[in-house]
């Protein structure tokens, strides 16, 4: 049996969702196909990708699945003209692939610098990437675009790379939204900064880390940090996506939604 459809009608859009293999991507990916959009579900892994297309599928929902790696232009291009030749032009984005940098964002280190170049051309290159393109194809017929950022590019941390990347996606998103307001095209562009989300991206801090010694005390350790009492789950952020995309966020651009169980205020 599928899943009841959301009461927030996305049934006009046609989205692409990068990183959408695992986590917060797939979660996003599912829910906005329960809302009624059809969705493009892009990851670097062609069997991750293709797994989250066939639970949306089996729901009796639209996805199709591609490979993307985010850095390449090229690649940009392609998914948007097989987006188009599946569906239609898409009118939704939501810029969600990225990497921690966990255990090598060591700046004064050897190989400090690569990595640096790494975790930037992911977080930060690629957003800019999509949003270029995403510009292109719909600045005649209008869509709205969300960037997911973090509560790191919110506050300091001890992930300068990360740290730094986040932050540029905050700030590129309003400025994404400004100069579509400037040049008159119809698209909104937002973020949404999550606290930690339980997936396998925060829980391979446990691997690296010096101050834990398995996932059951890093889960104990972040708890502290969130006043609500518990960790997000990948549904808490896919959820603020949907609300982005759809028409009940229309008098919003430019905008960040912060989801993170009280993070930032402690």
């Amino acid at each position: 049996m599928g899943k009841r459809k959301s009461a927030v009608n996305l049934d006009q859009r046609i989205a692409i969702v990068t990183g959408a293999g695992s986590g917060i991507g797939a979660a996003t990916a599912e829910v906005l196909a329960a809302a009624g959009a059809s969705v493009v579900v892009t990851d670097i892994s062609e069997k991750a990708a293709e797994q989250t297309a066939n639970v949306i599928a089996q729901r009796g929902q639209s996805a199709t699945a591609l490979v993307q790696d985010v850095t390449s232009p090229e690649q940009w291009e392609q998914v948007f003209e097989a987006a188009n030749a599946t569906f239609g032009a898409p009118n939704a984005l939501v810029n969600n692939a990225g990497v921690s940098g966990a255990g090598q964002d060591r700046l004064e280190e050897p190989g400090g610098l690569d990595a640096w170049r790494f975790v930037m051309s992911v977080n930060i290159d690629a957003v800019h990437l999509g949003c270029r393109m995403a510009l292109e194809k719909m600045k005649a017929g209008g869509g709205s675009i969300v960037n997911i950022s973090s509560v790191m590019g919110l506050v300091g941390g001890a992930g300068p790379a990360y740290n730094a990347s986040k932050g540029a996606v905050r700030l590129l998103s309003k400025s994404i939204a400004a100069y579509c307001g400037k040049m008159g095209y119809p698209i909104r562009c937002n973020s949404v900064h999550p606290g930690y989300i339980w997936t396998p991206m925060v829980q391979q801090i446990a691997d690296v880390s010096d101050e834990v010694e398995d996932e059951q005390a890093l889960k104990e350790m972040l708890l502290l940090q969130h006043p609500i009492g518990r960790l997000g789950h990948p549904e808490d952020i896919a959820n603020g996506v949907k609300f982005l995309l759809s028409e009940e966020s229309s008098f919003m651009t430019g905008s960040e939604l912060v989801i993170d169980g009280g993070y930032t205020c402690v």
